[in-house]
């Protein structure tokens, strides 16, 4: 049941957003943000996206275009496919299968990240120098992973959205059904001689 619900919770990242970055400046005091969701880029406000690409154009970062990432086409066939092996686990009932369900999560959660990384160090880091209106040797304009970090006028802030902590939520039912599944093995191993009784009778007084 734990596994079954850990696959529906999972799904969540459909209805909301993974990551969200914010950035606030003295000329932008009510913020500009991005929501990464699992399958687009959107802007926290109607045109935070295309403000954002706009600032990046005089930094010679280039724009982006959700369309053109590959890693959202591919990220919710993933999302559903470890959903339906949750509840293949849960139907099946092998501790086998819940131990690959576990480890392709925690496997795909650690290479999402390191992917999202890498991805925001290539925003930030191969610019157009040529035609970048605004030039300022060694700067680079990745966001933190994790964080707050400063970039010129702006201060960035990147944090988990409740897509993510639907995935951490998965997971830990995930971990919590497995736990209870070895409890109960472990419990059925237990050689009937070495378990104490539930009820032993009293000591009667036998007349002689």
């Amino acid at each position: 049941m734990l596994l079954a619900v850990a696959s529906v919770v999972m799904l969540g990242v459909f209805l909301f957003p993974l990551w969200r970055i914010n950035l606030i400046a003295p000329q932008y005091p009510e913020g500009l943000g991005m929501l990464i969701r699992v399958n687009t880029v959107t802007g926290i406000k109607p045109n935070d996206l295309a403000n954002i690409n706009g600032l990046n154009h005089y930094i010679g970062m280039k724009a982006i275009e959700p369309d053109a990432i590959p890693e959202l086409r591919v990220m919710p066939w993933i999302v559903v496919g470890l959903a339906a092996l949750g509840m293949l686990a849960a139907a099946v009932g092998r501790r086998r299968l819940v131990y690959v369900w576990l480890a392709g999560f925690a496997t795909l959660a650690v290479v999402g990240l390191v992917d999202f990384w890498r991805w925001t160090y290539d925003y930030g880091h191969n610019l157009d120098f040529e035609h970048a209106i605004i030039k300022v040797p060694g700067m680079t304009y990745q966001p933190p992973l994790l964080g707050t970090k400063q970039l010129l006028n702006f201060t960035a802030a990147s944090w988990p959205a409740l897509g993510t902590l639907c995935l951490g939520l998965a997971f830990a039912l995930g971990f919590s059904a497995l736990v209870i599944a070895r409890r109960s093995v472990r419990a059925k191993r237990v050689p009937s001689t070495e378990r104490a009784p539930l009820w032993v009778p009293e000591p009667r007084n036998v007349a002689r």
